[in-house]
């Protein structure tokens, strides 16, 4: 069987940035939908036609991963906006009451506390990074109706099953 669209890999993969320094790994394996939301598609365009043992490497630029860091989604809030409990990593989806307005869907992680304000990131952490991924395909698979239906081999969280976005927000 060959990776195609419509088909569930489990790779085995190694992400670093464009020095070589390691920003995470899967040994073991993960699935992906390829077709659907779970992979980059420059990374479902190499993927296609390899079979199980096959690998691959690739250098992925900003603009065909997370995009240019956009520093006007950088946000310097008042600390008494937001809750009690409140520590660099916290991700907010809705930004409290009173802080400036944010395109809907975009995920603020709050990166420093200090003097009373609150510094919030709403890039992705690999946002302006130029990446190097390689992958080893460990097997390859007919999706299940429900993984097929939601295009996604991340049932449990669909969003954050593209490659990368899910398995490393807030962890970069």
């Amino acid at each position: 069987m060959q990776a195609a669209p419509d088909t569930v890999v489990t790779l085995s993969w190694h992400l670093t940035d464009a020095q070589n320094e390691p920003i995470a790994d899967d040994e073991e394996g993960t699935d992906f939908y390829v077709g659907g939301a779970d992979l980059l598609p420059v990374i479902t365009q190499d993927l296609l036609g390899k079979r199980v043992g096959e690998s691959g490497q690739l250098q992925i630029e900003p603009h065909d991963a997370f995009g240019d860091y956009d520093p006007e989604l950088l946000r310097v809030e008042e600390r008494r906006l937001f809750p009690d409990v409140l520590e660099p990593g916290l991700q907010f989806e809705q930004l409290p009451a009173g802080c400036a307005s944010a395109a809907p869907g975009t995920l603020f992680t709050v990166t420093d506390i200090a003097d009373n304000k609150v510094i919030l990131d709403g890039n992705h952490p690999l946002a302006g990074m130029a990446l190097r991924v390689r992958y080893t395909i460990l097997d390859i698979r007919e999706p299940d109706p429900d993984e097929r239906e939601a295009q996604s081999a991340h049932l449990d969280d669909v969003d954050s099953g593209m490659f990368f976005t899910g398995l490393l927000r807030g962890s970069a």
